[in-house]
């Protein structure tokens, strides 16, 4: 089960038997039968069967987590009990200081439905209900393609060279989005090194290939071109869109997906959450995410026809949300502070106080 964490639950999660599955005690102390005083006739510790408490006016010492005798008909906890030889006595509360079966679940309740990301919380559930496996849907595989001659993997920027930033990036994105990819490849600026790049990685067995850069009509954007030689097939071809517009998911005709990301750092960024992220839903079962809502602390401009999203901050979680500055489209600095984007749907302005949907960055 420890090898399913991250993976996608393919079945319901279902109680195999009731949560807990026995009596047992909520407190350290003295499990009693009767009125008192009682003399103890034992102990019962976690992990032991527990014999029958059969006789009035008799107790047996108790740990936490231990199965109470049947028989039994209250607890007393330690710190409220006085220990004289073998007899205890004390005044137990009214109610019973032990958990009874069933009362986190019945065996056969629906725990989790499948589509579920898995994390430690539901290993830790499934283990307590009885499950030695999982089945899970395994992790789509991704590949990243980064275009541009113009890119630097180390050192300072300078003499028309810049450093990639989504290279390094955008792999821990995919992660968090359930996707199993091992880093990028760098891609030259020809359109036999597209094709080859897009042919090696669908090869590779992987289910999505994602690209940066490329996806405009520029001189050396050749990721159309390759995609029209390979035979793909557009499923989305530009989106109505600031910034990011120049998006695409495109379907090979091996199955895979390819998905056109902007070389831009933002605008690769709303491509990821605008196709990337409900494509990965798909591909790993999950539901469709739907956005989170905020209130806006300021007022966010439209972007006419266009669908603005516009980054925000928010200072704890649920918080209004903050324009932030340095938004540029090649620009990463308000990005890296940013909880994720808000949305100004075609023709309108967002004013400080409306609510609106945020979508979250991964």
């Amino acid at each position: 089960m420890a090898d399913a964490d991250g993976l996608t639950l393919a079945e319901p999660l279902v109680a195999r038997t009731p949560l807990p599955a026995f009596t047992t005690a909520s407190v350290d102390g003295w499990v009693l039968r009767g009125d008192g005083p009682w003399r103890v006739a034992g102990r019962v510790l976690a992990g032991q069967r527990a014999p029958e408490l059969a006789v009035d006016g008799t107790a047996m010492e108790i740990a936490t987590g231990a199965m109470v005798p049947v028989g039994a008909t209250t607890i007393l906890r330690l710190e409220h009990g006085e220990l004289r030889d073998d007899v205890v006595s004390g005044t137990p509360k009214a109610e019973p200081e032990w958990r009874v079966p069933g009362e986190e679940c019945a065996q056969g309740d629906e725990l989790l439905p499948a589509g579920t990301p898995i994390t430690p919380g539901v290993v830790g559930l499934a283990a307590s209900c009885g499950y030695d496996t999982l089945l899970a849907r395994r992790a789509p595989r991704a590949a990243l393609l980064v275009f541009g001659d113009e890119l630097l993997d180390a050192g300072l920027p300078g003499d028309g060279r810049v450093r990639d930033a989504l290279g390094p990036s955008l792999p821990a994105a995919l992660r968090r989005l359930g996707a199993h990819i091992d880093g990028f490849t760098r891609v030259p600026d020809t359109l036999e090194a597209h094709v080859d790049g897009l042919r090696r990685a669908a090869d590779a067995g992987n289910d999505l290939i994602c690209t940066t850069g490329g996806t405009m009509h520029g001189p050396v954007d050749y990721l159309h071109g390759a995609l029209r030689e390979l035979g793909a097939e557009y499923a989305v071809n530009t989106v109505a869109v600031r910034p990011g517009f120049p998006m695409l998911i495109a379907q090979l005709p091996g199955g895979q997906f390819v998905a056109g990301l902007p070389g831009n750092p933002q605008s690769a960024l709303v491509a990821l959450v605008s196709l990337v992220v409900p494509l990965l839903a798909g591909l790993t079962g999950r539901p469709f995410p739907t956005p989170a809502q905020a209130v806006l602390a300021e007022g966010i401009p439209g972007r006419g026809d266009f669908t603005h999203l516009a980054l925000v901050r928010q200072d704890h979680p649920g918080g209004p949300a903050h324009p932030v500055s340095h938004v540029g489209s090649a620009m990463l600095r308000g990005l890296a502070q940013s909880a994720g984007f808000a949305v100004v749907p075609p023709g309108e302005t967002g004013h400080r106080g409306d609510q609106v949907e945020l979508v979250e960055l991964p």
